[in-house]
C-alpha cells in the first residue's frame, strides 16, 4: 500500500480508497480471479498512447482467452460478455456513465475510479461532485462496478497511464443505430458531462455535473 499512501499524500484535496476499504462496498465488489493472462495479454494487443486515452469494446486476443470464459461462465450467468480496454492517459473527472449492465474491470496498469451512484443525482437529474469518491487499484486486481454506480475513464497513478480491461455485456458502448436521446450517448450507456467539460457539452452531452471537476495528480 505504499504506493497508496504516496498517492494520497499528492491529492490532499480528495479522498482515496483501497478498493478493498469498505467505503467500495456500495459501488461494486473485489472480485479474486487470477488476472495474469489478462494482463500480460492486454499489454500486448496494443499500442500505448502518449498522449489522451482509448476505449475498445472487444479485443479479439481477451475474448479468446480461458479466462474470459471463466468469466461469462461464473460471473455473467453465461450471458455474452465482450472483453474490451480503455488505457492510455487521463487524470480528469470530466464526465459520469452508467450502463443497466454490471462491468468488470481489471487494473492492466493500476489506476483510480472516480464513482457515485445514481441515487446520488439530484431530483433534477444533476450531480454534485462533492458526493463522488475516488478508489485505487493496484496492478492485477479485478471488480466488479455495480450497473447503477456512475463511472468513466479511469485516471493514471503514474505517468506510465492506466489500463483497464473492461467486460460488458456484448453491444454495450457501440455507436446508437440512430441519433443520440437525452442522456442516451451509445448503446446502453447513459452519460453526463462536467459543465467545465465544454468539449463534451459543444458535442451534445448534457452538462450534469457541477462543483469540483476532480483531478488526480500523479505520483511521478
Amino acid at each position: 500500500m505504499d504506493k497508496l499512501k504516496a498517492l494520497q499524500k499528492a491529492n490532499p484535496h480528495i479522498a482515496i480508497y483501497a478498493v478493498q476499504d469498505p467505503a467500495f462496498k456500495p459501488y461494486g465488489r473485489v472480485v479474486e480471479m487470477d488476472t495474469k493472462a489478462f494482463c500480460e495479454t492486454a499489454e500486448a494487443a496494443v499500442t500505448f498512447p502518449e498522449e489522451g486515452s482509448k476505449y475498445l469494446a472487444s479485443v479479439p486476443e481477451l475474448e479468446a482467452l480461458p479466462e474470459a470464459a471463466d468469466l461469462r461462465q461464473g460471473l455473467c450467468g453465461q450471458l455474452d460478455e465482450q472483453i474490451g480496454l480503455c488505457f492510455g492517459h487521463s487524470k480528469q473527472l470530466n464526465a459520469l456513465e452508467w450502463h443497466t449492465c454490471n462491468e468488470f474491470n481489471v487494473a492492466v496498469r493500476e489506476l483510480v475510479l472516480l464513482l457515485a451512484k445514481r441515487s446520488d443525482l439530484d431530483a433534477d437529474g444533476r450531480l454534485d461532485a462533492s458526493k463522488i469518491k475516488a478508489f485505487y487499484l493496484a496492478q492485477g486486481q479485478m471488480v466488479e462496478v455495480y450497473s447503477d454506480t456512475l463511472h468513466f475513464c479511469p485516471c493514471e497513478v503514474t505517468k506510465n497511464g492506466f489500463s483497464s480491461i473492461v467486460g460488458l455485456q456484448r453491444g454495450t458502448n457501440l455507436p446508437l443505430e440512430d441519433r443520440k436521446q437525452g442522456l442516451l450517448w451509445a448503446k446502453n450507456k447513459w452519460l453526463i458531462a462536467h459543465e467545465d467539460n465544454t468539449s463534451l457539452v459543444q458535442r451534445g452531452a448534457v452538462p450534469g455535473i457541477y462543483g469540483e471537476n476532480w483531478v488526480i495528480n500523479p505520483i511521478d
